[in-house]
């Protein structure tokens, strides 16, 4: 069985926001500073997806709408 490394990659992003939620919980206070680059690179990884899959969609339905009006 083979296993698609898009799949696995997929939950990188979420994975870190994770691990620094829980670094920043149980570390002491003097390291609780060293998760928050990790949580801060996963909510832009996820939020960065969300932006392009909406400009692709808004791009895609104009193009569909300038086919129709040439018709």
């Amino acid at each position: 069985m083979k296993i698609n490394k898009r799949f696995i990659l997929s939950f990188v992003a979420p994975f870190m926001i994770l691990i620094s939620g829980i670094g920043l919980i149980f570390r002491d206070n003097s390291r609780k500073i060293f998760y928050l680059p990790i949580g801060l690179m996963g909510i832009v990884i996820i939020s960065e997806k969300v932006i392009s899959r909406q400009l692709d969609r808004k791009n895609i339905l104009k193009t569909i709408k300038s086919y129709k009006k040439v018709k």
